[in-house]
């Protein structure tokens, strides 16, 4: 397997574990609901997978296997769909209206006494998502209802 592939993979899980799971944040971005789809994904496509694989081989028997091999194959891969799609997303350079929030709501939490780090040149959703989740952590909902 390719080691970009896995470097993918692994990102997407990692900044499935960052995002912050505020429904807030729906509105603006859309991995709220993709985080959402890919947990419920890893949970209940490889169980969906065997079910279906088992009743397909019960109904129709063996001469099928080439086809309930092929749906098996199809419901595992979705839940590495979402964490390859969540890979590629972490590592996209934020555009620049995106970078002057993080960098103003980094700039808040510095004045709140909490340290963050600003954003740099090369910053990407991955850092995006760290402020975020620590802004949520930190700022009071008064500021959140202003978005």
């Amino acid at each position: 397997m390719n080691m970009n592939l896995v470097k993918l993979l692994g990102d997407g899980q990692r900044y499935m574990k960052t995002w912050p799971m505020v429904r807030q944040l729906g509105y603006y971005f859309p991995e709220y609901r993709v985080v959402k789809a890919t947990q419920l994904a890893i949970v209940a496509m490889p169980v969906l997978a065997l079910v279906v694989t088992a009743s397909q081989l019960y109904v129709f028997g063996w001469d099928y296997l080439p086809q309930a091999l092929t749906m098996l194959l199809f419901f595992i891969s979705l839940p590495l769909q979402g964490l390859l799609w969540l890979g590629w997303r972490a590592r996209h350079p934020l555009p620049l209206s995106l970078f002057d929030w993080g960098n103003q709501l980094s700039s808040t939490l510095t004045d709140m006494g909490t340290y963050c780090q600003p954003l740099g040149p090369s910053a990407c959703y991955l850092d995006m998502a760290a402020i975020l989740k620590l802004a949520f952590e930190r700022l009071d909902q008064s500021f959140w209802d202003e978005l």
